[in-house]
């Protein structure tokens, strides 16, 4: 499970040309730094450590050697500041850790550098009504969409006062004036942190459970005496042979493929929009789902291999409730209305288990 970290905004790490001005970090010696890294601002990044550990993690320790207490988790790409170096041991402090990782299993210097911007992820918070994405950096240029106050979306850079942002698999423009930026970078989680995460986690996931359960119970009671009545069934029968919740919110969620796409809409028959798809879906099991921000919602899922029937994907500025086996059933766009498809049809940046 990975801890996110936020760090101040305003930076960017970008292609340095033969004939711009070579800066010089701490422990890399000027002659290594060629044409291929530069840090704009003032962001200390000559003391970064970021851990390559295929996707894993390595343990901090109290002390440079196997045999000390083990503090906390330093995850794959997750990062650190460089204190100091013993006998092939890299003391270093991320988050609230400070403590001794095995230099085999991290980089620093002018290699960190090199993947600093890959390890990172620049957010635009909305933070007005709605704001259009357009065409190119201007006002007058023409509008691609239109996102509500609370999205979020990926920032690819910014130039002339806009922040160029990637969604549904688009490139596009939006105002820096009404935005938040922040950038995330994953940092260490000190044992403590972990179990208090995990026990944090399963609470909230008992709860969800709990409550889905209850209305589920709810509409099966109400299913029955309709029957009794002989009144028509409501369209949706959760799925018998023990499904898991999940898949019955799977089950549930595709009776509405067909129906139409409506911006800012949270009717699944008369028309919703993404975020507000999910959040109607997980509202029928007792499951309150903010309108925006549902990428904290539940808990961390670390990969699409480890995802299951009903956990939420996000992704630049959309969500979606995944089906498993690759498989996605979301409110796509004005044109498409609600659909199945493809789980990567774009880069996900986050798997949220609700149950």
């Amino acid at each position: 499970m990975k801890k996110k970290g936020l760090l101040l905004a305003g930076f960017a790490v970008g292609a340095l040309y033969a004939f711009s001005p070579i800066q010089a970090y701490a422990g890399v010696p000027e002659a290594e730094i060629t044409t291929c890294v530069e840090v704009v601002d003032n962001r200390e990044y000559a003391d970064l450590v970021i851990a390559v550990v295929d996707n894993s993690y390595v343990n901090i320790r109290k002390g440079p050697g196997t045999d000390t207490e083990v503090l906390g988790k330093l995850y794959n790409h997750s990062v650190g500041h460089f204190l100091e170096e013993t006998d092939g041991w890299v003391k270093i402090k991320s988050g609230t850790v400070e403590g001794y990782v095995s230099s085999e299993w991290v980089i620093r210097g002018l290699d960190a550098l090199k993947i600093a911007k890959e390890v990172e992820v620049t957010y635009a918070t909305i933070n007005t009504g709605t704001l259009n994405v357009r065409s190119k950096p201007t006002t007058e240029s023409s509008i691609l969409g239109t996102f509500s106050k609370g999205d979020e979306l990926v920032v690819i850079t910014t130039e002339d006062g806009f922040a160029k942002v990637t969604y549904n698999n688009k490139e596009g423009y939006i105002s820096l004036e009404y935005v938040d930026i922040h950038t995330e970078f994953v940092e260490a989680e000190s044992i403590e942190e972990e179990r208090a995460r995990l026990a944090a986690e399963e609470k909230a996931r008992k709860e969800a459970e709990r409550k889905a359960q209850a209305a589920i119970a709810a509409q099966q009671a109400a299913q029955q005496a309709q029957a009794n009545a002989q009144a028509q069934a409501p369209a949706y029968t959760p799925s018998g042979d023990s499904a898991s919740l999940g898949q019955q919110v799977v089950d549930y969620a595709v009776q509405f493929v067909g129906n139409p796409y409506v911006y800012g809409g949270t009717s699944l028959t008369n028309g919703c929009d993404c975020s507000g798809f999910v959040q109607s879906v997980y509202k029928y099991f007792d499951v309150a789902l903010p309108r925006t921000g549902q990428r904290y919602s539940g808990y961390a899922i670390g990969s699409l291999a480890e995802a299951q029937p009903g956990d939420i994907l996000c992704y630049s500025g959309h969500v979606a409730i995944y089906m498993g086996n690759g498989q996605i059933v979301h409110a796509a766009t004005p044109s498409q209305g609600i659909v199945i498809g493809d789980a990567c049809y774009t880069t996900i940046i986050g798997i949220r288990r609700i149950f």
